[in-house]
């Protein structure tokens, strides 16, 4: 089956995107991204070390050949930081393809609406493919992706929460209108999480703690593709319909008296 990823005008075969945060080090982050599939890696350009070639450099542990490396503006909150931090990713030598991160909330980590507008723009008119981490909010997608970004990323759930997928109603609304992918970003807790957002229909997932935090995150990226590709198959296969009374298996036409 030829089911591939379209995203920022590449191609992939996983659906998963995973990030490099909260590992105890490089070493088992290499080891659960290999485990995970993912081809897309995305990166706290502010926390995690990918500019400076005097230090330990987490692109030395990832092969730029076989990943592509999405910087994002995680801990960035106004505009002109989120772009700032897109520039110097740019600059390091990273690419145009940027995951868009302005938080608004510290408690929460929702992201600040107006200023991610701003940021997008800004980002669009430099150049930049631009992936935007929003709330599930269908009015807001539809204007990021008017405006041009290359997919919108509605959270599940607060950034490191795992409570899951808690409006499914708002991403089914996202996903009717949506003209680029929707990747579901944050909140995911388990592998039945990422296969659910995979059989709404969605054409991706991210996350980051849910691997990273797990008792062993080799086996739990393990099953986290696991999961996105069996709810991928299941969106494809189309369910059948849910009903309250029972249909029989078997037909019963020809039944022996």
């Amino acid at each position: 089956m030829d089911d591939v990823f379209k995203l920022g005008g590449k191609t992939y075969k996983s659906r998963l995107i995973v990030g490099t945060g909260k590992y105890k080090d490089f070493n088992e982050t290499r080891k659960a991204i290999e485990a995970s599939g993912a081809e897309i890696v995305t990166v706290a350009v502010r926390r995690v070390n990918i500019t400076d070639a005097g230090k330990e450099n987490l692109l030395d542990y990832l092969d730029p050949k076989k990943y592509t490396i999405l910087p994002n503006t995680a801990g960035c909150y106004t505009a002109d930081d989120a772009v700032r931090t897109c520039r110097l990713a740019r600059e390091a030598g990273v690419g145009n393809l940027v995951k868009l991160e302005v938080i608004g909330d510290d408690r929460t980590l929702f992201p600040d609406i107006p200023a991610t507008l701003e940021a997008a723009r800004l980002l669009i008119k430099e150049g930049f493919i631009v992936l935007p981490y929003v709330t599930d909010d269908p009015v807001t997608a539809k204007k990021l992706q008017e405006m041009g970004c290359a997919a919108v990323m509605p959270l599940a759930a607060p950034i490191g929460s795992g409570l899951g997928i808690r409006n499914p109603y708002n991403i089914r609304i996202i996903l009717e209108h949506a003209t680029v992918p929707v990747i579901v970003d944050a909140g995911v807790g388990t592998a039945s999480d990422a296969s659910l957002a995979m059989e709404m229909g969605c054409d991706g997932v991210l996350m980051n703690t849910a691997i990273a935090g797990a008792k062993d995150p080799i086996l739990m990226a393990e099953a986290m593709k696991l999961g996105v590709e069996a709810g991928r198959k299941a969106f494809l296969a189309g369910r059948i319909p849910k009903k309250l009374y029972a249909t029989a298996s078997s037909p019963l036409d020809g039944i022996l008296g």
